[in-house]
């Protein structure tokens, strides 16, 4: 039923990129393969750079010599091995993702999923890559999921594993609804979402596999997502993101 309706919501989008042509969310172009960016717009994104943590991707300025953590992640023990993203916090990638989530402009799932690309020229995911590491989206409970009427990271996923020739499994569940995480700390978040998720398959023969979701903020959601993979038996668990929040 979910990839009847995952392969629906590609065919209306497609149909809409038909029907309205795509126009460049930065200046106004016109675009073209359902991409909401034009090339120089694209490249104004900033992408993470050196130095950044090793562990949640922070950016930070100056001159670091060598892999580092960060003050926010230097007394945490996560249960991913590190999470990537694929750029910094930006208007034009923070008005692409509102737009996205709450506008419910589904047709954006392709401009994130270029953006969330460029994590994977982190040599660090050449192993995932070449042993073909499945993309498990951050599922939605289903009370989110029938007001919003899509899953954002799902949307992301599925053209990203197009892109980069990966499977997209759905191997997580949300059992448990959870208010909204916002003005939440870290300790109250991580509090907020213990034994949100189960796994929805076996997941054990897999070497490794890549969460995706849109944002990485406090890295509380991809922890417990992460935490209950390696529970059922997954040796190797990274996170990928659009944007470091």
């Amino acid at each position: 039923m979910a990839e009847s309706a995952g392969i629906l919501r590609t065919w209306f989008s497609g149909l809409l990129d038909w029907v309205f042509p795509t126009s460049c969310q930065g200046c106004g172009e016109d675009t073209k393969d359902g991409i909401f960016l034009c090339e120089d717009c694209l490249a104004a994104v900033p992408s993470i750079h050196d130095p950044f943590c090793a562990q949640c991707s922070e950016v930070f300025p100056g001159r670091i010599e060598g892999p580092f953590e960060c003050p926010n992640c230097r007394d945490q023990t996560f249960a991913f091995d590190f999470a990537r993203s694929g750029v910094v916090r930006s208007n034009l990638a923070m008005e692409l993702i509102h737009e996205f989530k709450y506008l419910r402009r589904i047709q954006h799932g392709r401009t994130l999923a270029l953006l969330a690309r460029r994590a994977f020229d982190d040599p660090r995911l050449a192993r995932a890559l070449k042993e073909k590491w499945p993309l498990i989206p951050v599922p939605l409970h289903r009370r989110r999921m029938g007001w919003r009427q899509f899953n954002q990271a799902e949307e992301i996923a599925r053209p990203l594993g197009k892109m980069l020739g990966l499977p997209v499994i759905s191997a997580l569940k949300r059992i448990r609804p959870t208010p909204t995480q916002t003005r939440l700390s870290r300790s109250q978040r991580q509090k907020n979402l213990k034994g949100a998720f189960v796994v929805a398959r076996s997941a054990k023969d897999w070497p490794g596999v890549i969460l995706i979701d849109d944002v990485f903020t406090t890295g509380s959601t991809v922890h417990e997502c992460a935490r209950t993979l390696r529970a059922a038996g997954i040796q190797n668990v990274v996170v990928v993101t659009v944007m470091r929040g």
